[in-house]
């Protein structure tokens, strides 16, 4: 009865503990955060699909390229083959003019005579050098002279501090295993007693016979190191998509099924050959071309800011005609900066 006059009487206050109350909430104060929250978000999924396109350019894009140089190899070598057959058929015997022996007179006879070359120098870095075969696993490649980064995208490559293949000696080859149409990919499921069969520009063939594999650090030279009878070393990163290790395929020539071998000529001592050329050829490319940062900072300036306009036109005018025509030159901007992206990146694949 008391605590109920107390209410009714308007003067009274009601003594005691209270809760106090915050400032409320209102949709004024959560939009900024959900317009926050959606841009963040908006430029996460943004990201996630460049790096998802860049992934998609290193496994299959590259391969435009190794592509195109392949095309020009396989014309090119197969030119020079026939030209040097061409060049050694030997001529018949041919009716000249000599001295009869103890006599000073001349009589016409006749001289076996050769239009045979010397043996092939070996091509500059980059050229083509042959073609590798290994039919057990799919493998059909021109190669080329030199390890470096840019004889590697068009397909595997000679090491050049290394005997040729065809001559006495370990000759080794190395090869991507994932970008640049990955010519070594199944390198791994290579099994002792396959065959790998090289083709050099003199045309003739050398049959090699798988015997070993191992996995290696990048700069354990030793796999490379020469040998006294004919071998083949086959080179790739290990696992693949990674450059931790090195995958390592080693080949005895089977001499009863390949052409009869050369010796191999000591190379002329420079400053690109020896111990020092091998350990880098074995890690060649690994730190990525400095001379590619420019680039790739430019056309990412170039990439985002078309990429903002178009954003911002989108907005405007949320049209799909629009949207087409902003992904155009969006693209075509995004191209060379990947190209570039991923010479500067250190390789590995």
């Amino acid at each position: 009865m008391y605590e109920r006059s107390l209410r009714k009487c308007p003067g009274t206050r009601r003594t005691g503990a209270t809760t106090a109350r915050g400032p409320a909430i209102t949709a004024g104060t959560i939009r900024p955060v959900r317009r926050a929250i959606a841009g963040i978000g908006r430029t996460l999924v943004t990201l996630g699909l460049l790096i998802l396109l860049f992934v998609v350019y290193q496994l299959w894009g590259t391969g435009i390229f190794t592509a195109r140089a392949q095309d020009h190899l396989k014309h090119d070598i197969h030119a020079k083959i026939q030209r040097l057959q061409d060049e050694n058929d030997t001529v018949g015997p041919v009716p000249t003019t000599v001295p009869k022996p103890g006599s000073t007179a001349t009589t016409r006879t006749t001289v076996g005579f050769s239009h045979r070359l010397a043996p092939l120098v070996t091509p500059a870095e980059g050229q083509g050098e042959g073609v590798i075969s290994i039919p057990s696993v799919g493998i059909n490649f021109y190669y080329v002279e030199g390890t470096s980064r840019d004889d590697l995208k068009k397909g595997p490559g000679h090491y050049p501090a290394t005997p040729l293949p065809g001559t006495i000696g370990n000759a080794a080859i190395a090869g991507h295993r994932t970008t640049y149409l990955h010519p070594f990919g199944d390198l791994d499921k290579v099994k002792i007693g396959d065959d790998i069969i090289i083709t050099t520009l003199e045309g003739t063939t050398f049959d090699y016979r798988m015997y070993k594999q191992m996995i290696v650090a990048p700069t354990e030279v030793s796999v490379v190191a020469n040998t006294p009878d004919a071998e083949l070393t086959l080179t790739a990163c290990h696992p693949k998509g990674s450059a931790a290790k090195r995958i390592v395929v080693k080949a005895k020539l089977v001499a009863a099924k390949s052409a009869k071998l050369t010796k191999s000529k000591p190379r002329p001592a420079t400053a690109g050959t020896g111990k020092g050329r091998t350990t880098a050829g074995l890690a060649e490319g690994l730190s990525g071309q400095t001379r590619s940062f420019v680039p790739t900072i430019a056309w990412g300036i170039v990439a985002a800011l078309i990429g903002l306009a178009w954003w911002w036109t989108f907005r405007r005018w949320r049209h799909p005609a629009t949207w087409l025509i902003g992904v155009l030159p969006f693209v075509v901007a995004l191209f060379p900066f990947y190209v570039f992206l991923e010479r500067a990146l250190p390789a590995g694949y």
